[in-house]
């Protein structure tokens, strides 16, 4: 037993829904099977993270949605990757007399690079598991999970891991929570199958930069990088110079997060992050979002 899967029907259920931050990301060409193999070492942050409230209903059975908050860009039926997964696990369980209403509040945002999709995803599949007493083990919630989304296996599971495969290969590693990041997101976004298909256009070309890992990071790898960088700078020129005026008000390297568009800082001093994050808001002109590593992709609380 954990916390995921302690017993006692309950009537509603209350998950967090964290970002997925890729700190490094290795991209190899197309798949037979239509994916790219990936080798991404990546970290659960603590913010920007969305909240997932799903309840038993009377009626009606299945799965009714709603989603409210950053929604930009953000499917509002059963399209969205939270509602298909709360639909498919109560197919996959045998539960679809069953009624769950289930209400997204967005705070990550869409065709930032944050996983926001997969990390919705993952928390409505923990919060119904919950809430139904669900018999799925973690084993066969990731086994769905990855039929969802590459990245749902990793945000099932969170904290710090390699992702290999398509991504549902998760390895997980040691390093410390409480690493400390600035997450900076420009006022445009990035389709992820665009700058896929612009790196395959490209050649598949490595990352031109390579960032020096800091701090238990290092430990792990000493550069990180990201592969899609020059494929994302393609389909969003303004991106380039996005990063410049960044790194020029944090005086230090920005990771592209994913396949972007958001680019993140690690702060040399976590201690001092909120007051960082102002300083580099001030200079940049654009909300900065002060993020720590935690242990966990979701977190289960009753509301």
């Amino acid at each position: 037993m954990n916390e995921l899967t302690t017993a006692g029907r309950l009537g509603r259920v209350r998950a967090t829904a964290y970002s997925k931050l890729t700190l490094s990301l290795r991209v190899a060409p197309l798949r037979d099977d239509g994916y790219h193999a990936i080798e991404a070492l990546t970290v659960s942050i603590s913010d920007p993270h969305d909240v997932v409230e799903v309840e038993a209903v009377p009626h009606p059975g299945g799965v009714t949605f709603e989603v409210d908050g950053e929604t930009e860009n953000v499917p509002k039926g059963m399209d969205n990757l939270a509602a298909r997964a709360a639909d498919e696990l109560l197919v996959r369980a045998g539960r679809l007399g069953h009624g769950v209403r289930l209400m997204l509040r967005k705070k990550i945002p869409a065709g930032a690079g944050l996983g926001g999709g997969s990390a919705d995803a993952a928390a409505t599949l923990v919060a119904i598991r919950r809430m139904l007493e669900v018999d799925f083990d973690d084993a066969q919630l990731r086994e769905l999970g990855a039929t969802l989304g590459s990245d749902v296996p990793f945000c099932l599971e969170g904290g710090a891991a390699w992702m290999r495969g398509r991504g549902e290969q998760v390895e997980q590693v040691a390093l410390p929570i409480g690493l400390g990041f600035l997450v900076v997101v420009p006022p445009f976004r990035l389709a992820t199958p665009s700058v896929y298909r612009a790196w395959d256009d490209l050649g598949h070309p490595r990352a031109a930069r390579r960032v020096t890992a800091t701090g238990p990071v290092a430990e792990i790898l000493p550069e990180l990088s990201n592969d899609l960088e020059p494929a994302a700078e393609a389909v969003e020129p303004r991106l380039a110079e996005f990063r410049a005026d960044l790194e020029a008000a944090a005086e230090a390297h920005a990771l592209l997060a994913g396949t972007g568009s958001a680019y993140v800082i690690p702060a040399p001093d976590a201690r001092n992050l909120a007051a960082y994050a102002r300083r580099v808001s001030k200079r940049l002109h654009l909300p900065v979002t002060p993020a720590s590593t935690v242990s966990r992709g979701v977190r289960l609380g009753v509301s």
